[in-house]
């Protein structure tokens, strides 16, 4: 063969797989749907206030009460054309005031990223209208910061009152042609003291994203599953929902989880809330394991001690 076809052919095998080995952010993806027996949901639709949201809650109340995830979580998800979202309601125990202090920091959010399996790096930066994250998203195994992909996420505080916050991060521009990237989170007081809150992550794919995907699901995915019951087999086992939406939602609940985690360790002394929130996150994930396991236990732990460690002194997640 000659050397120029050669070379050609290498170079394509060398971006296919770093086009898979990027799916398994995306996919296995880094970043996030009516999938729920017919609950409505449109996709980045903000509830705008306490009251909204509090309807929300009142509308998924049966779904809240019924959850398969044997605590009051509806996972929702949805495609159109080229857009993918999923989308969390959940009733957490963390008052309100703790909660929506917490969140509205900017460097919480590299705390809540770093959990994730792909999010290899994050630094919190700016001030005001200027915040933003500067993330590396990966593989689930370790990779040196330098090859993973960049991403600049701008982070806004949307709405900030005594009873809802909504706050969003979001980029024009992703990996492998995805855009209009955005996670995006709105949080209400209960009068049981704990607080309703919605998570959606949402964004578009262009030709090159869709062509990892595809090779992704016909390979390392082919057996992934989301959350969503399409129908029961002949013995009354769930069939779930597979490919996009399959993804999304298995991307959309780590979120929430590291959300949760980080949340769950914010009553610790400063220096112990990393480990807290790594051994919080893993478990968490374990409990859904048919969708989310990816890593034995002390892989993982040792893979985002490392991660942490590499991280400049005086960031958040290293704190």
């Amino acid at each position: 063969m000659p050397i120029a076809a050669t070379t050609a052919i290498t170079a394509v095998k060398a971006k296919a797989g770093r086009l898979r080995s990027v799916w398994s952010i995306w996919s296995v993806t880094a970043w996030l749907m009516l999938a729920l027996a017919g609950l409505a949901l449109a996709p980045l639709a903000w509830a705008q206030d306490a009251a909204a949201l509090r309807a929300r809650q009142s509308e998924l109340g049966a779904a809240l009460a019924d959850s398969a995830f044997g605590r009051p979580l509806v996972l929702e998800s949805v495609q159109q054309g080229d857009r993918l979202s999923g989308e969390i309601h959940a009733v957490i125990a963390q008052s309100f005031a703790v909660a929506a202090a917490a969140l509205q920091s900017h460097q919480a959010w590299c705390d809540i990223l770093m959990l994730h399996l792909n999010v290899k790096h994050c630094l919190a930066l700016g001030t005001g209208a200027d915040r933003r994250l500067e993330i590396a998203i990966g593989r689930k195994h370790d990779q040196p910061v330098a090859d993973a992909f960049a991403l600049s996420l701008g982070y806004r505080i949307l709405v900030s009152q005594p009873d809802y916050l909504a706050l969003r991060l979001e980029a024009a521009e992703g990996p492998l042609g995805t855009r209009d990237f955005r996670i995006g989170l709105e949080l209400t007081p209960l009068p049981s003291g704990g607080s309703f809150l919605r998570l959606n992550y949402a964004y578009r794919y262009g030709l090159a994203a869709r062509l990892a995907l595809q090779g992704y699901l016909a390979t390392l995915g082919r057996d992934k599953v989301g959350f969503s019951i399409v129908g029961r087999a002949a013995d009354g086992s769930p069939i779930y929902i597979e490919g996009l939406r399959g993804a999304v939602e298995r991307n959309t609940l780590r979120y929430y989880l590291a959300v949760e985690a980080y949340l769950g360790a914010l009553a610790l002394p400063a220096a112990q809330r990393p480990e807290r929130r790594l051994q919080a996150w893993f478990d968490a994930t374990e409990r859904h394991a048919r969708q989310l396991h990816e890593l034995d236990r002390d892989d993982y732990l040792a893979m985002k001690r490392r991660e942490l460690a590499r991280l400049p002194a005086g960031s958040a997640a290293a704190n």
